[in-house]
């Protein structure tokens, strides 16, 4: 899984537990996701960020960037129409550390 939120926001609440957090807002975003992948592009990747709305435009980039195995989650870590979210949900956190 993929935390796309900006610092700040991992600072607030934490990441969720195996996440890895990549701002989206990182040039070399690609490249950051293609090291915790290994470069293999039909990985599972899990995007998230706080209600589901930049998930869903960034699993659209990265299946044009050849990436063939996105999966949004839509709720985020705060909640959505589409679920309560990764925290009131009671999923597991850790302290962002940056």
């Amino acid at each position: 899984m993929i935390d796309i939120r900006r610092p700040d926001e991992w600072q607030k609440t934490g990441v969720g537990e195996g996440a890895h957090p990549i701002d989206m807002r990182r040039k070399d975003f690609v490249a950051a996701l293609d090291e915790v992948t290994g470069g293999d592009k039909a990985a599972p990747v899990a995007l998230i960020c706080a209600r589901g709305v930049r998930s869903a435009r960034l699993s659209n980039r990265l299946t044009e960037a050849g990436y063939s195995n996105i999966i949004d989650v839509p709720e985020g870590m705060l909640g959505s129409p589409a679920g309560p979210g990764w925290i009131k949900s009671g999923l597991p956190l850790r302290e962002f550390e940056g």
